[in-house]
């Protein structure tokens, strides 16, 4: 998992892949470790605490199901929450997350 605010404003350089519910972005970190770590990001202009919590527990759940089996491996994945992301269906967030995977593949 990213805590650290550096891991983030690393990530922006990678590659990124918007879709309708969030914008992923995927950087090979290059350390010789071949963890899957993934961040997630949800602003205040996209609603309050619950709302952003809600959204941040829907991809903790997304990365969970996909992110081990088409992850890429010695890299970091950081999902930013879009407000159109709130209420869509987690099936439809599956396929966009699965999508978004296959474009950014190196």
């Amino acid at each position: 998992m990213l805590k650290q605010r550096a891991d983030f404003l690393a990530a922006n350089s990678g590659r990124r892949a918007a879709t309708a519910g969030f914008v992923l972005l995927v950087r090979d970190r290059k350390d010789g470790d071949s963890a899957k770590r993934v961040g997630f990001t949800v602003t205040k202009k996209i609603g309050n605490a619950v709302v952003r919590n809600r959204m941040k527990r829907r991809f903790r759940a997304l990365a969970r199901e996909i992110l081990p089996a088409r992850g890429f491996d010695g890299s970091d994945h950081v999902m930013i929450g879009r407000s159109s992301g709130i209420e869509r269906d987690f099936g439809l967030l599956r396929e966009d997350l699965t999508r978004a995977l296959q474009r950014v593949a190196p």
